[in-house]
């Protein structure tokens, strides 16, 4: 008989789409059966030594090619409760048991990121973890953590019941100072706040990497004129625009999917930002706006339409976060493998503590799909039940289409971040900008020894 705290697990799971992921009602045991995977993290030690189940030879090809130090990870969140005095903060419905789906989001997140549920200490278990992680990782290897600010009406109201969470810009801020060796921070400031370009100025002085926005969750048109002042500035720094689109889920705040549009990527390129689409656009749908009776297509569709607009060449890149969890189609994961003139403008992110939630990625369903060998299975997944960070790289390293597979160009993301700051501003096409109304609707052996040995020279989602 099963267990009732696995019975709420993995139902609320099915049940609810937790992380935009399970849309049919599963039991613990069917959805094990289905998968044969663990549900919850079993949160081993991630220290730099030999994983068991994963051979050297095997984590030595993933490794090969790679250079460390230009691995940036440019997609991972920083959460917390606030318990530090950090200013953070979670919608409170995560924490009542009498709304279960919220609750089990919290409970299943904060397992990914091996914080116990009961834990007083939050905040520094989230960042003590992850860090644990970061640091089995070679010399040079970074993550440029997330700030996320609250969601805003229209007219630039603070809406706390919009919000499902929250972290400070200045959290970010200190916790990458802390270990600037390891940690980039990423600045979320909402552009319909009034001092919206002071905190813009702020960040940037503070050394933020980038911008963050989820405009289904925060309430964010990237089209309204309003937000020109903003985009010009982006421009004028060469800072980075990391936009989520397609549909969300996971956090859903305001619940305004339509704002997900890639193609409202359109307005901050035509004024010379370079943009980051999160996820490329890989989950769900949006309105073709560009139809002459606008209807629904997928979103990567639209995201695919974009790359291959010669206007964004040297503006637009996708990172490659989630692309694998299995509510992807198989047709995005045979595109994104295949399109060899995107591969030079797509980027590694993990999405973590997405890795360490273990229904997202389903590996014989990736082998049924034809983008994963089955003599992949065995290792991943005894390295994803010991490091989940590590897992997300290798299984991106080991995915392939008929061989097509992500060049190491994809994990040097370092290089795009010095190539921005170092180039003109380019050339942009106007006639797509803002619009004047808004509508809505492991290791080589040369770095084996940093890694922790599989051998006696070498060793070591979203």
């Amino acid at each position: 008989m099963l267990k009732r705290r696995h019975l709420l697990c993995c139902g609320g799971l099915a049940g609810v789409g937790l992380f935009s992921a399970l849309a049919a009602p599963e039991t613990l045991q069917a959805l094990q059966a289905y998968e044969g995977g663990p549900v919850l993290n079993p949160c081993k030690s991630a220290t730099p030594t030999a994983f068991e189940g994963v051979p050297p030879d095997w984590l030595a090809a993933v490794w090969d090619g790679l250079d460390p130090s230009q691995l940036w990870d440019v997609h991972a969140h920083l959460l917390g409760t606030g318990d530090s005095g950090s200013g953070c903060w979670v919608d409170p419905r995560l924490s009542q048991w009498w709304h279960p789906v919220e609750h089990l989001r919290k409970r299943m997140i904060l397992n990914g990121a091996c914080v116990p549920m009961d834990s007083r200490a939050v905040d520094r278990a989230y960042v003590n973890r992850l860090t644990q992680l970061a640091d089995a990782f070679p010399a040079g290897a970074r993550w440029l953590l997330f700030a996320f600010d609250e969601a805003l009406d229209d007219a630039g109201t603070q809406r706390r019941d919009w919000t499902t969470f929250h972290v400070p810009d200045r959290y970010a801020r200190e916790i990458a100072t802390q270990r600037p060796d390891r940690f980039g921070w990423v600045a979320s400031i909402h552009p319909y706040r009034e001092d919206a370009l002071e905190r813009l100025e702020h960040a940037l002085s503070g050394g933020a990497l980038a911008i963050k926005w989820l405009p289904s969750s925060m309430n964010i048109d990237l089209r309204h004129p309003r937000l020109l002042p903003f985009y010009q500035r982006l421009a004028a720094a060469r800072i980075p625009l990391i936009v989520h689109v397609g549909e969300e889920h996971a956090v859903p705040g305001a619940g305004r999917q339509a704002l997900g549009n890639p193609l409202h990527l359109r307005a901050p390129l035509s004024q010379g930002v370079r943009v980051i689409a999160a996820h490329c656009a890989s989950l769900g749908t949006a309105m073709d706006l560009d139809l002459p009776r606008p209807r629904k297509v997928p979103a990567f569709d639209l995201f695919a339409r974009l790359m291959d607009e010669p206007a964004w060449s040297q503006l637009l890149l996708g990172d490659v976060s989630a692309l694998f969890q299995f509510n992807r189609s198989p047709e995005v994961w045979h595109t994104v493998l295949r399109r060899e003139n995107w591969h030079a403008r797509l980027l590694h992110g993990s999405d973590y503590p997405l890795p360490g939630v273990m229904p997202l990625v389903r590996l014989p369903g990736l082998v049924r799909a034809g983008v994963l060998d089955e003599a992949d299975v065995a290792p991943l997944d005894a390295l994803r039940r010991q490091h989940p960070l590590l897992f997300d790289l290798a299984l991106k390293r080991r995915a392939n289409s008929a061989g097509h597979r992500l060049p190491a160009s994809v994990f040097a993301t370092a290089g795009h971040w010095a190539a921005g700051h170092a180039r003109a501003a380019p050339t942009v096409a106007p006639d797509r900008g803002v619009s004047d109304q808004s509508t809505d609707p492991i290791l080589p052996s040369s770095v084996g020894s940093a890694v922790g040995a599989q051998t006696g020279t070498t060793g070591l989602a979203r």
